[in-house]
């Protein structure tokens, strides 16, 4: 019983924190705009602590989307103070002042913190699917550094913070399928069975050369994905190789040619 006081009395003592949290519902057309709340903090708390303690306890009409609560699953994903992180890693005591929370402003907005995100999963129907040599026996026997190469890029979560931090994404959405869809590509590319050139499909229908290397989706990856150095890079060296140099081209025209001799 004492325990139980103490800890009831630590929380009627603790201090509170200002958050900013971004309202809006499409449906009822009136705009958007930042609702103020306190919220009592304790220690080691993160952002979607203090978010789902507004919508439990405070107004459970806030919509905000999140599963795991261990930066695992990627739902949790917004925008704090301007830029995009999971709440759920983003701790409340390394945010000086008010804490500003607002959705991800590159997909379309379902209602207050929650965006729609689907336009991912139809880009990813449309990619080149991973195609093994012929003829190989079974289990499939890898080289340890190959499978190194592409490992990095399987830690994606796909919470689309690399997508929302993109400005070619916000401003050419149509046009370039962005980040993370990239680091998918190279996963395929680089793996040690896979027969594909994606680099192509890459230029012509993903918009690859809209990417001017900025670098800031991989300072957003929360699993530390060198997105741009070991993905966009490489895939980018590989499209100017396959367009533009004259010995790949011939060589790539004559393996055409044989196999439509072979038909």
């Amino acid at each position: 019983m004492k325990a139980e006081n103490k800890k009831e009395e630590g929380a009627k003592t603790g201090r509170t924190r200002k958050f900013k949290v971004y309202r809006e519902d499409p449906t009822d057309g009136k705009g958007g705009e930042y609702q103020e709340f306190d919220v009592q903090v304790e220690e080691g708390m993160v952002v979607l602590d203090a978010i789902t303690y507004i919508s439990q306890r405070v107004d459970p009409t806030l919509a905000v989307r999140w599963n795991c609560k261990a930066a695992r699953c990627g739902s949790c994903s917004a925008e704090i103070n301007g830029v995009p992180r999971l709440m759920c890693k983003t701790r409340v005591d390394t945010i000086d002042g008010t804490i500003t929370v607002g959705p991800m402003r590159a997909f379309p907005l379902v209602k207050d913190l929650v965006t729609d995100v689907s336009s991912n999963y139809e880009i990813e129907k449309l990619m080149p699917e991973f195609k093994p040599k012929e003829g190989i026996s079974s289990p499939w026997r890898m080289n340890e550094m190959d499978v190194g190469r592409s490992q990095e890029f399987r830690k994606c979560i796909e919470c689309f913070l690399c997508q929302d931090v993109c400005h070619v994404v916000r401003d050419h959405h149509a046009a370039y399928i962005g980040p993370r869809h990239v680091v998918k590509a190279a996963s395929l590319d680089m793996h040690p069975l896979d027969t594909l050139d994606r680099s192509e499909w890459l230029t012509a229908d993903g918009g690859l050369g809209y990417c001017n290397v900025t670098k800031c989706c991989q300072d957003v990856c929360p699993e530390h994905i060198k997105i741009t150095d070991n993905a966009i890079i490489p895939e980018k060296e590989r499209s100017a190789d396959s367009l533009y140099d004259p010995i790949i081209s011939l060589f790539r025209r004559f393996s055409k040619g044989k196999a439509d001799r072979k038909q």
